[in-house]
């Protein structure tokens, strides 16, 4: 059904590549990716990496690491793999050394001894860091084929946005900053049959 909608929209397939979003289609009916948002870090030979923005985990970064001194930052699921792993991303630059730089803004991971210290400083603030337990991950391959089947719409968005973009209307507001055609699709019910 979602190829179909896509094709009939004239979906065009952009190109993969880090710093881009993945978009579920509406009807993804694994839980893992059920109307996410995945904010992608690495696309190469060897497959990709991204964190779910829209998964808020019920947690804060004190609950998995009560010894650190960071208490009241909220801790995201980035997906299913290495869910025993924190991860984190940050628009603080060379702030935080040892970072990947994923865009202009945002960079992936660094010392966190550093980020730890610069928080309790006061010198960054929650939307400027996102923390993250585990990721997403795909096989070489593995993500360029599901967007082939139109699983997944690549789109590209504004940095400030990915990282205040947090809470589980994330997804729609996604979809509809696409274009009209797009809104109709984040309207669809989660469960077309009990429209």
């Amino acid at each position: 059904m979602a190829k179909d909608f896509f094709n009939r929209i004239g979906f065009q397939k952009g190109i993969v590549s880090a710093g881009k979003l993945l978009i579920s289609e509406p009807f993804m009916y694994d839980e893992n990716f059920k109307r996410t948002v995945i904010f992608l870090t690495e696309h190469n030979e060897k497959g990709s990496v991204g964190f779910i923005l829209n998964k808020p985990s019920g947690k804060k970064l004190k609950d998995v690491l009560p010894e650190i001194e960071i208490q009241d930052f909220d801790l995201f699921t980035g997906g299913p793999v290495g869910s025993d792993m924190l991860f984190f991303l940050h628009s603080l630059g060379d702030l935080i050394p040892g970072g990947v730089k994923i865009t202009d803004n945002i960079h992936w991971g660094g010392d966190f001894e550093i980020l730890q210290s610069e928080i309790l400083k006061g010198n960054v603030t929650k939307n400027e860091v996102r923390f993250f337990m585990g990721y997403s991950g795909w096989a070489p391959d593995q993500l360029t084929y599901e967007i082939s089947e139109n699983s997944w719409l690549l789109a590209k968005m504004k940095d400030e946005l990915i990282m205040k973009g947090k809470s589980k209307l994330f997804w729609k507001s996604a979809l509809t900053g696409l274009g009209q055609d797009y809104r109709v699709m984040a309207n669809f019910p989660e469960d077309p049959t009990k429209n």
